[in-house]
């Protein structure tokens, strides 16, 4: 017997839903074991924290449609050593692959 289309449609859905679903978890799983090993290192004192040197500038964008950017010299910035952002710092990963940190102003 052939599957109606209505039938077929729901079945789509429903496994959509369920990959999106799988895939949440399995983000959030990754999430909360990141954090715990990054926790782990901290309590341990096993080097959670690292320094990259970043490039800071402002972009002032002004009344004639043009924009200024006003360079600064490089800082060194503080990171963690995790996949995700953790205490309010970004992963040292990230960080070293993008330098170059802009100010819209």
């Amino acid at each position: 017997m052939a599957s109606s289309p209505l039938n077929l449609k729901q079945r789509l859905q429903r496994l959509f839903l369920r990959t999106i679903l799988i895939l949440l978890a399995a983000v959030a799983l990754v999430f909360v074991i990141d954090f715990a090993i990054f926790r782990v290192r901290v309590a341990a004192n096993r080097n959670p924290y690292g320094s990259v040197t970043v490039d800071p500038y402002f972009a002032v964008h002004e009344k004639s449609g043009k924009t200024e950017f006003m360079f600064q010299p490089p800082q060194t910035q503080t990171c963690v050593h995790a996949l995700f952002p953790h205490e309010g710092l970004s992963p040292c990963w990230y960080l070293s692959r993008h330098p170059e940190q802009r100010t819209d102003v």
